[in-house]
């Protein structure tokens, strides 16, 4: 990662990040010793995105439980 730490990453950010981990992996000329850190980051990323996904997720569930917010209905195909 740069010289962001993830706590200050915003989730779009971590996102693109992660994309690049997984380009820079796929392409598959890195060392193992960077192949490892990359992974390791990736995986950092990846929680960190699932974290903000699930906040959001609280979030909308608590402004449609007080009335603030209509669900949305979903079709199904």
């Amino acid at each position: 990662m740069s010289e962001m730490k993830l706590e200050e990453l915003k989730f779009e950010q971590a996102m693109a990040r992660l994309e690049e981990v997984v380009r820079l992996l796929e392409q598959g000329e890195t060392t193992l010793d960077e192949s490892l850190a990359l992974f390791e980051e990736g995986v950092k990323l990846a929680r960190f995105c699932h974290e903000k996904l699930d906040e959001a997720e609280a979030k909308i569930e608590i402004m449609v439980k007080e009335g603030r917010i209509e669900p949305l209905e979903v079709e199904e195909e």
